[in-house]
């Protein structure tokens, strides 16, 4: 066997991708007729693109040696700006067109100025990202409420529906959206400039600044990022719910870290690869939509979630050790 197809196949994706195949065959096993029915598959399929994009957003971030624990709720606050602009536009006499033209681009905007807000407080003031993410959590959190005082908008022209609830050639046109994103993130991260400067950022700051790059700016320009993928993502679930709420997405928060931890991305910053975090969010959609159909309660579900979490950040922390050692 050649070295380089030998390295690949111990590579951290490679054993990721077999666990997903293990996971997938043994929740095939368990429930056949529903797990691997056409309604189960499409309904993970019209599901996983708004998780997955969301653990992309969360994978950028990380990568550089931050957390962004508003993602959800910069999704939520998007979704419902845009939301009630379009709502009301349509039901005023305004054209579909025009509603969901305007719509979508007030959740655009909304994402961005929720991600200007974050990269602000932590690349120019200088607040921990946990911390300032945090309080922008709580923040977007109470706009949102104040907007819909705790209920849901909801509508929408059917136009707006559609692009989370139908298929094209088969494919739904969420998935199509996903992959676009996917393809986008991973060109931005693993070959350009700028992804190899965010990697710089996670690894060593200090050596970062001192040769010559701008690393606020860099910061700023991350969040945004971040935001905006988390801006599309809230268009998808806007459109799949048919209304937008502030609590829609509140369960990806933990997920999409899991899924960026579990896909390889160093919580320290620094490392991490898009075809990992693909194949964790794969593994994570198999496992809730398993655990659901054998009827454990979703609360159970979450508890799972959190434990591998746990574990894999444990392993990665022995492995470093390990190697720290071993050096």
């Amino acid at each position: 066997m050649k070295p380089e197809l030998k390295r690949r196949l111990k590579s951290k994706e490679a054993v990721l991708f077999l666990i997903f195949v293990v996971i997938f065959v043994f929740m095939s096993i368990l429930s056949p007729t529903r797990f691997l029915s056409l309604y189960n598959l499409q309904s993970m399929a019209y599901q996983l693109p708004e998780f997955g994009i969301l653990a992309l957003s969360m994978m950028i971030v990380i990568i550089t040696g931050g957390i962004n624990l508003s993602v959800t709720y910069t999704a939520t606050l998007a979704m419902i700006i845009g939301g009630f602009a379009m709502s009301h536009m349509f039901a005023g006499g305004s054209s579909a067109g025009l509603s969901v033209l305007v719509g979508i681009i007030l959740m655009l905007a909304g994402s961005l100025a929720c991600g200007a807000f974050n990269g602000y407080v932590i690349a120019y003031i200088g607040v921990t990202p946990m911390l300032a993410t945090l309080g922008a959590m709580t923040f977007f959190e109470g706009i949102s409420l104040q907007v819909t005082r705790g209920g849901a908008i909801s509508g929408f022209p059917i136009e707006f529906i559609k692009i989370g609830n139908t298929a094209v050639l088969g494919i739904p046109v969420p998935m199509i959206i996903f992959l676009f994103v996917l393809a986008t993130v991973y060109l931005f991260l693993e070959r350009s400039r700028m992804g190899a400067t965010l990697y710089m950022i996670g690894s060593n700051p200090k050596v970062t600044r001192y040769s010559g790059i701008n690393v606020r700016k860099n910061l700023f320009i991350t969040y945004l990022i971040a935001s905006l993928l988390a801006g599309i993502a809230g268009i998808l679930m806007a459109s799949r719910y048919n209304s937008a709420k502030e609590s829609y997405g509140s369960s990806y928060l933990l997920q999409a870290v899991s899924a960026a931890v579990l896909g390889g991305t160093s919580i320290a910053g620094g490392e991490g690869k898009v075809i990992g975090t693909v194949i964790a969010v794969l593994i994570i959609q198999v496992i809730s939509s398993g655990l659901n159909i054998i009827g454990l309660n979703r609360y159970l579900t979450n508890v799972v979630m959190g434990l591998i979490l746990i574990v894999v950040l444990t392993i990665n922390f022995l492995t470093r050790e390990k190697q720290f050692r071993n050096n």
